[in-house]
């Protein structure tokens, strides 16, 4: 069964019959993206919104959060983020709304599969890779589950023998083939053949792009099941424009099946509605780590 992706919707926007594309001069909708291997399916809205009239300008941006001040400060439209980062920008007052996100899926350990690595039981004292601290399954789930399995914190020595961060999902995969990393966590939808890298997310990109073989590595451990990757758009966009934005995300897989695919990075069974109450767990977590 493949993931479904899950189309957020405030009520209180009034969103409601899709708008069909008018032959008239373009809107320009500019995007905030991210530099990591699964985000790079979002460049593809430059080529699918020109179906809805819409004109993209693409800003990338190392991280989730740094999106967030462009945002504020009107120059950026729609961005796709970790859930963290739209986490925290939500907390601190910017006026974003959720248009879609990952609502399958998690983080994942992946080893070598000649290391003799099978389990996180054999990680001991070993190097161990998180992506980003400001991703949300690439740090912020795992550095919590983690030590609840080992029983020691992820302070280096005291169960794994040194801590790194790679910088990105993408650099994790490489990371782990390369041997910098005994193990390292990304993120995958854990449906579909795992030879195929999933049907979705960080593994399936870096396959489709060559960057790894499935078979080079195994999987030693995985999260449970949340949210990920959710695209958010400025609350101060035409109304229209949303409206436009919202109907490309919600009808995508219905209406091309190839742009949906390119977009998820992977198979995916469509787009459902989704609250932001789904985020909830990591919110408490983000808090609890700041407080």
């Amino acid at each position: 069964m493949y993931p479904t992706l899950r189309l957020a919707l405030l009520a209180a926007f009034g969103i409601s019959a899709p708008l069909a594309a008018q032959a008239q001069t373009p809107d320009l909708v500019r995007l905030g993206n991210l530099k990591f291997a699964h985000y790079g399916a979002v460049s593809y809205m430059k080529e699918a919104c020109a179906k809805y009239n819409l004109k993209v300008e693409e800003r990338m941006f190392p991280k989730g959060p740094d999106i967030m001040p462009a945002i504020v400060a009107g120059e950026i439209d729609i961005a796709a983020l970790a859930s963290d980062g739209a986490i925290s920008g939500r907390a601190n007052g910017v006026q974003i709304y959720t248009v879609a996100g990952f609502a399958k899926g998690g983080a994942r350990i992946v080893a070598g599969v000649d290391s003799g690595i099978k389990s996180l039981a054999d990680m001991k004292g070993k190097k161990f890779g998180f992506g980003d601290p400001n991703s949300t399954s690439g740090y912020l789930i795992p550095s919590v589950e983690i030590p609840v399995e080992t029983g020691a914190s992820m302070k280096n020595g005291e169960y794994f023998g040194e801590v790194v961060f790679t910088g990105g999902h993408e650099q994790t995969i490489v990371a782990v083939v390369n041997g910098d990393v005994d193990a390292g966590v990304t993120w995958a939808d854990g449906q579909g053949a795992w030879e195929d890298g999933y049907n979705s997310g960080a593994l399936r990109k870096a396959t489709d792009a060559g960057l790894v073989d499935m078979n080079d590595i195994v999987e030693i451990w995985r999260s449970k099941p949340i949210p990920e990757g959710p695209i958010v758009l400025r609350r101060a966009l035409p109304a229209d424009v949303k409206t436009k934005m919202v109907d490309l995300v919600k009808g995508l897989h219905a209406k091309d099946k190839d742009c949906a695919y390119k977009m998820a990075a992977g198979e995916t069974a469509g787009f459902a509605p989704i609250t932001h109450d789904a985020y909830q767990t990591m919110i408490d977590l983000r808090k609890s780590q700041t407080n």
